[in-house]
């Protein structure tokens, strides 16, 4: 799995119908395995009377990536509904389609493509963000450059998340990853060289919805 991956925004339903079979998209964020096959199950309970609740899902810590066509042709449901979450890089992220046959056969072709569409549908709907890497640090300064530093903090794009006041300030913060050298820069010239920032480690947050 990359680095730079997609989250989706929102759980979501789609719902068209193709040759009289039913197909309800749905898609939600999930952290992990058990919230992805937890989710799947809550739909197929939901749906307990539809010919077929295909699934799909990936999960970016561990890199899980798990399939299941639900008595479909083998190929034609779970796997199309991937390649969809895979093109989008969006990880974390739970796709179930739901079918309810029709009585056409729609063959193996129109199948995949009705399973993409679903997903794609699902996923439009629910919208996605870019997971960035953050860097979160702490930063202790005597009081009169606490407000010069909050300024610093909001002009690389920072947030400050936590601050305490003792004999100076602490302030937690995060700035995006590729910010957190020119910041330390600039905190070193406010300072005069009196201050280093102490690092807490990453972490990576959604922005803002991307479609």
């Amino acid at each position: 799995m990359s680095e730079a991956y997609f989250v989706p925004c929102a759980e979501a339903e789609s719902e068209f119908t193709e040759k009289r079979s039913r197909f309800i998209g749905h898609l939600r964020r999930v952290e992990t395995e058990e919230e992805a096959r937890a989710y799947i199950e809550s739909v197929k309970k939901r749906y307990y009377d539809a010919r077929h609740n295909c699934w799909c899902y990936v999960i970016h810590a561990g890199g899980a990536v798990r399939y299941g066509d639900d008595g479909e042709p083998q190929g034609t449901a779970g796997q199309p509904m991937l390649g969809v979450l895979q093109r989008e890089a969006v990880e974390n992220a739970v796709c179930v389609v739901t079918r309810y046959f029709g009585g056409v056969l729609l063959g193996a072709g129109g199948l995949t493509r009705a399973y993409a569409r679903a997903a794609k549908d699902a996923l439009d709907a629910a919208g996605k963000a870019r997971m960035t890497r953050w860097e979160r640090l702490r930063v202790s300064v005597p009081y009169p450059l606490f407000e010069r530093l909050g300024r610093l903090i909001g002009a690389h794009g920072g947030v400050s998340e936590d601050t305490g006041y003792g004999a100076d300030v602490c302030v937690t913060l995060r700035l995006p990853a590729e910010r957190r050298a020119a910041f330390e820069a600039a905190l070193t010239e406010l300072s005069g060289g009196g201050v280093a920032p102490e690092a807490l480690g990453g972490v990576f947050l959604p922005g803002e919805r991307e479609q």
